[in-house]
C-alpha cells in the first residue's frame, strides 16, 4: 500500500473506538453483519426506469448472502418481460453485492435491485424477526393460487368516466351500472383458475363459467357494459 510523504511523516495515534458494526435484525437474530455471508432474508422492492415507462417489483429470498429465489413481476413496458426472464436467470446464484453491480438488462429491475440491496443490508427485510426465515419458494406466495402477478388496470376520461380493466381478482369482462349510470360493482375472470381447469382436461368454456364471479352489487345492475368496448 503506498502511502504519501505526509502521512509517512505523521506521529501514530492509538485507535481507541473500535465497537464494530450495529447489530441488524435477521431471520430471528441480531447479526453484527461484516461481510456478504452474513447477511440473510426475504424482501421485496419497486424500482423504475429513467423515463419512468414501466416499474418492477423484485422479490429476493437470501441465505447466507446468496440470492436463493427471485421473483421478477413488471408492469408498463412490453421489453421489460424479456428483461426479467434474463433477470431471473441472472439472479440466482449471486451474491446480493454481485447482483447489485450485474447488468439485470432493464433499468427498472437494476433500480429494484439498488432498492432491495439497501433494504436487507440494514435489517429492514420482511423476516427480520422470522427465526429461520422464510423457505425457498416463498416468494411464490405472493402469486397465489394460479401464479399470476396481482396486477390492477383502470381508465377514465372526463368524457365517458371510469373503466375497470383488471384487478388483483382477475380480468374484467363487465361493468355493472345502476340507473344513474353508477358503477356498483363488476364481473371477472380468474384467468389463473381458468387455465389451471383448461390443463387438466376441463372444456373452455365450463372452464370460463366456474372461474367467473362478481364483486359489490353486480346482481342490482340496471345495465352491464363491457369496459373495452362499450
Amino acid at each position: 500500500m503506498l502511502y504519501a510523504a505526509e502521512v509517512e511523516k505523521m506521529t501514530c495515534v492509538a485507535k481507541g473506538a473500535n465497537h464494530g458494526p450495529a447489530p441488524i435484525p435477521q431471520e430471528g437474530r441480531w447479526t453484527r453483519a461484516k461481510e456478504i455471508k452474513d447477511i440473510a432474508g426475504l424482501t421485496h422492492g419497486v424500482g423504475w426506469c429513467a423515463p419512468q415507462q414501466g416499474a418492477c417489483k423484485l422479490t429476493l429470498n437470501v441465505k447466507d448472502g446468496l440470492i436463493e429465489e427471485a421473483l421478477v413481476e413488471t408492469i408498463g413496458c412490453s421489453g421489460m418481460t424479456h428483461s426479467a426472464a434474463m433477470a431471473a436467470e441472472i439472479l440466482p446464484g449471486k451474491t446480493i453485492l454481485e447482483a447489485l453491480n450485474t447488468d439485470l438488462v432493464c433499468d427498472a429491475i437494476n433500480t429494484a435491485m439498488r432498492e432491495l440491496f439497501l433494504q436487507i443490508v440494514y435489517g429492514r427485510s420482511q423476516t427480520a424477526f422470522s427465526e429461520g426465515g422464510l423457505p425457498i419458494g416463498a416468494g411464490l406466495e405472493d402469486l397465489g393460487k394460479g401464479m399470476r402477478s396481482q396486477v390492477g388496470t383502470m381508465y377514465g376520461t372526463l368524457a365517458k368516466g371510469v373503466r375497470y380493466l383488471e384487478m388483483a381478482e382477475g380480468y374484467v369482462t363487465r361493468l355493472a351500472l345502476d340507473g344513474n349510470d353508477e358503477v356498483i360493482g363488476y364481473e371477472f375472470v380468474h384467468l389463473g383458475k381458468m387455465m389451471e381447469m383448461i390443463h387438466k382436461g376441463m372444456d373452455a368454456n365450463e372452464a370460463l363459467g366456474k372461474a367467473t364471479s362478481s364483486y359489490g352489487r353486480f346482481g342490482e345492475a340496471t345495465r352491464t357494459i363491457n369496459p373495452r368496448h362499450e
